[in-house]
């Protein structure tokens, strides 16, 4: 019997250095399921769909939110955008693991109806390294670093809602810290709990013989 795959979801503060973690990950361990979000926006230019996203209609998506078909979701300038749940468990079913970066209110929403995933909040190791690192990023006018550091406080109230927390002061030393819960999750009695299902049968099956 094969396990059930993890589903990691990593999220934090803008600036923490989610993706840059979200990306080793991923080069570390190439067979690493990324979902593919569905969304009601306009495909654009080499978007391709299924693998970029799932394009949608609003009709669409709403019905499968009314269905309980997305994991989470979110309305962002008139587009919806969410996970579909569909998707994830037909890879985790497969046995791979799949991750999902994504903000804390997305995370929330797939706690209460996937509470079997792995949820680990990535953190900066100081507000002023947050700040340097949103500054140095250059993509952000001044009233958005703002807002997204006069947020990051509250952001960080939700820690303790997350399964495990990663400072991420060096990039690749927090990758390897998530390598390890990943290791460590995968030994979780709840997950294989059918070896000793599988033990118990093939010494019954002696006895048989």
């Amino acid at each position: 019997m094969k396990p059930q795959g993890l589903l990691l979801v990593l999220s934090g503060p803008s600036g923490a250095g989610k993706g840059t973690i979200c990306q080793m990950l991923r080069e570390k361990l190439p067979d690493l399921a990324y979902s593919v979000s569905v969304t009601t926006r306009q495909a654009r230019n080499g978007e391709v769909d299924g693998v970029n996203y799932f394009f949608k209609s609003v009709e669409e998506v709403k019905q499968m939110i009314a269905e309980g078909e997305l994991l989470e979701y979110a309305e962002v300038y008139g587009n919806y955008y969410g996970t579909p749940r569909s998707y994830v468990m037909e890879l985790l079913n497969q046995g791979k693991d799949v991750i999902l970066e994504i903000d804390i209110q997305g995370a929330m929403q797939i706690k209460k109806r996937f509470p079997d995933g792995v949820f680990v909040f990535i953190v900066p190791p100081s507000l002023d390294e947050l700040c340097s690192r949103i500054y140095k990023r250059g993509t952000d006018s001044e009233d958005v670093i703002k807002r997204r550091l006069a947020s990051a406080t509250g952001e960080l109230a939700y820690a303790n809602e997350y399964d495990y927390i990663v400072v991420n002061d060096v990039a690749q030393k927090a990758t390897s810290k998530v390598l390890t819960i990943m290791d460590a999750e995968r030994y979780r009695a709840a997950r294989t709990y059918f070896i000793i299902d599988e033990i118990c049968h093939a010494a019954h099956k002696e006895r048989e013989i």
